[in-house]
């Protein structure tokens, strides 16, 4: 039993360090900062039924999954960088737009509601490169059944965690105003590019170590 309790211990301390639910928040408010409270658990939840399965499923097939479709890890990373990088600019170059009626302001929250929950928050930001591998490596050494449920509770918890910290975020927003909203998405799109810009070079760094490991592998073969 302690050492069950032991791994979970670790399992969700992994967890939470990779996918860092107060980051994700953060990042929530300065996108959702002119939605409804409403819209904001919508996309909150969303994010995270999407996130959980993603992180479920990898945790279960992950190898399988990245063996059928010839994917690797690497460029997994660099994908999921582009993607942010692409949502960190469109936060940095960010305007407001007064001279747009309410049913425009209305239509375009819903498609930003439509768009946030799935990519950058769920995919990326919540079961990212890292989350997606660390779930993956806790359950391919998990020693047993029991373990493999513990990493599935740690994962629940820590994206449950995410629903909670995105919603509760919007009290921040409301203290900040108008003009620290604006701060605040300026801010966290730089924050973001440089996580963007991470997360690319650390996939060419696997990507290049990968490619070195298979020219000593076929230099060894040849000898």
């Amino acid at each position: 039993m302690a050492a069950l309790v032991e791994y979970f211990l670790i399992a969700i301390v992994g967890m939470f360090v990779i996918v860092n639910p107060l980051t994700t928040a953060f990042v929530f408010a300065s996108l959702t900062a002119d939605a409804e409270d409403d819209e904001r658990e919508q996309v909150a939840r969303r994010a995270v039924m999407t996130a959980s399965a993603m992180l479920f499923a990898f945790a279960l097939l992950g190898s399988l999954i990245f063996q059928l479709f010839g994917i690797t890890l690497a460029a997994f990373r660099i994908a999921g960088g582009l993607i942010l990088f692409g949502i960190a600019m469109s936060m940095l170059n960010k305007s407001e737009a007064p001279d747009h009626d309410k049913a425009d302001v209305r239509k375009s929250k819903a498609l930003l509601a439509q768009d946030i929950s799935i990519v950058p928050l769920a995919i990326p930001f919540i079961s990212g490169p890292g989350a997606i591998a660390t779930a993956m490596i806790l359950t391919s050494e998990a020693p047993g059944f029991w373990y493999t449920i513990v990493v599935y509770v740690a994962i629940l918890t820590t994206t449950i965690s995410c629903y909670f910290t995105m919603v509760y975020s919007k009290h921040v927003i409301r203290w900040l105003g108008q003009s620290g909203r604006r701060i605040l998405t300026k801010v966290f799109g730089l924050i973001l590019a440089v996580i963007a810009i991470q997360f690319v070079l650390n996939g060419i760094g696997d990507a290049v170590t990968d490619f070195l490991a298979g020219l000593n592998g076929a230099g060894s073969l040849d000898e």
